[in-house]
């Protein structure tokens, strides 16, 4: 079922874990390749596609978005925009219960990031030096669908964006086959108060939120996770608008020791493998006896899942690493740089200062990955692809931008002025030394 990387064969685990993929260099299996020249009618890559179709979103607008609605999703559009009819009449096709439980979601989404809020407004750290932290006017959500509908990316992006103080949210989600975004996709957008919400998916959707159309309007951000197309896509556009990152395929490791519960680890890479064929499960165990139970429980448990197909073959791309102290699963860890890591250790907590690259830490039995998807709190759009050594989860400080103050009174000046020249002198920028030295003359302390 899994591979099982024993610890003779610790270096084999490192070599596997280092990143190397980029998002051009993706080929696709040869089904998606077969739909490409379909649809196209000719031989292109992933990358190709998506160059063709923003530069056509970009020239024609709203032209080319119906066209790749009906080439792409097989459904002819007559309206973009989601009206507030359409909203009303999606409240009375989802179960009451869904609705308490997004509203409950939202609940705790919104506490969270209220209690990571930075500061707003004009702030001075003394005197004459500061800044003024404001939101971003307009913030475009990304929202995967189609085929499946997922309500709660609609509330962990939407919810940190409005706590930011964010203007104008604009949504945009493919249709299903009835050119309807699925209605538990539309109540929450309507409970995390997405101001717009348009049936536009793939790479026509981000170029639409980045150089805007007679109908979507241009953002200054697009958030949110979406297929390979999508992130082609967002990579493509920035620089029109910020992006949020490039979220790819879910990804999970579990460290665990003997004392972790062989059904609970199990439960938690399902949880994840059946997002997506290409999503990475990865155990990393001080215990041997551990993970033939983990391997058993997968088995067993594989069988009751409605998506054990996408799951199976998720796990059979999955590893069991196993180590022979805590020490050298952090290691690894720190290595992978994991969307969720789960800590099922007997001392978690005193593993966490020596974590640096992970995106969302699950600490104990209790914790699991699942409730962070929905629940917890904090925002489930996380780093992939090991870009959380250098990226974090998003949170209202995405939905924030910055402008330094500069308000110096003349003693300042005569102060910081000589140093200021001196640097000045050394580049080689005249301009930059007369500018300092108009002012410094002003007083009369140059000649």
């Amino acid at each position: 079922m899994i591979s099982m990387i024993r610890i003779s064969k610790f270096n084999e685990a490192k070599q596997l874990l280092t990143r190397k993929n980029t998002l051009e260099s993706f080929v696709g299996s040869p089904q998606l390749l077969a739909q490409i020249k379909r649809v196209f009618g000719e031989e292109l890559s992933p990358q190709q596609v998506v160059e063709r179709i923003v530069a056509g979103v970009k020239d024609k607008g709203d032209e080319a978005l119906l066209y790749y609605a009906g080439k792409l999703d097989g459904v002819e559009l007559g309206f973009l925009e989601v009206n507030r009819q359409e909203i009303l009449a999606a409240y009375d096709s989802v179960d009451d219960g869904l609705v308490a439980a997004l509203k409950l979601a939202a609940e705790r989404i919104r506490d969270f990031h209220y209690e990571c809020a930075a500061k707003r407004g004009v702030v001075f750290i003394n005197h004459y030096l500061g800044r003024q932290i404001q939101p971003l006017s307009k913030v475009g959500l990304y929202i995967p669908g189609g085929t499946a509908a997922y309500p709660s990316t609609v509330l962990m992006t939407a919810i940190p964006a409005n706590v930011a103080g964010v203007k104008e949210l604009v949504m945009v989600s493919p249709p299903n086959k009835d050119g309807e975004i699925p209605a538990a996709t539309v109540v929450a957008a309507d409970i995390a108060r997405v101001h717009r919400i348009f049936k536009v998916g793939g790479a026509q959707a981000i170029a639409a939120l980045a150089f805007g159309t007679e109908t979507i309007p241009k953002v200054d951000k697009i958030c949110g996770p979406g297929n390979i197309f999508v992130t082609l896509a967002k990579k493509m556009v920035y620089g029109a608008a910020d992006i949020d990152g490039l979220q790819g395929p879910s990804e999970i490791m579990i460290v665990a020791d003997g004392s972790a519960d062989p059904s609970f680890c199990a439960a938690d890479l399902l949880a994840q493998a059946e997002h997506d064929l290409l999503a990475s499960p990865i155990l990393v165990t001080t215990s041997f006896g551990l993970a033939n139970k983990i391997d058993k429980e997968v088995a067993r448990q594989l069988k009751k899942l409605k998506r054990r197909s996408i799951a199976t073959q998720a796990m059979n791309r999955g590893i069991i690493v196993l180590v022979d102290s805590v020490d050298k699963a952090v290691e690894l860890v720190n290595l992978y740089a994991p969307e969720h890591l789960s800590l099922m250790i007997a001392d978690a907590l005193a593993a966490l200062p020596k974590i640096i690259n992970a995106g969302c830490i699950f600490i104990g039995e209790n914790s699991a990955v699942a409730l962070g998807d929905y629940v917890a709190g904090p925002s489930h759009v996380l780093p992939t692809g090991g870009s959380a050594y250098f990226n974090s989860p998003l949170g209202v400080e995405d939905f924030l931008k910055t402008s330094n103050i500069i308000a110096f009174n003349k003693a300042t000046v005569l102060k910081l002025g000589p140093a200021a020249m001196v640097i000045a002198k050394a580049e080689g920028l005249d301009a930059h030394i007369r500018s300092v030295e108009e002012r410094m003359r002003k007083q009369g302390n140059l000649k």
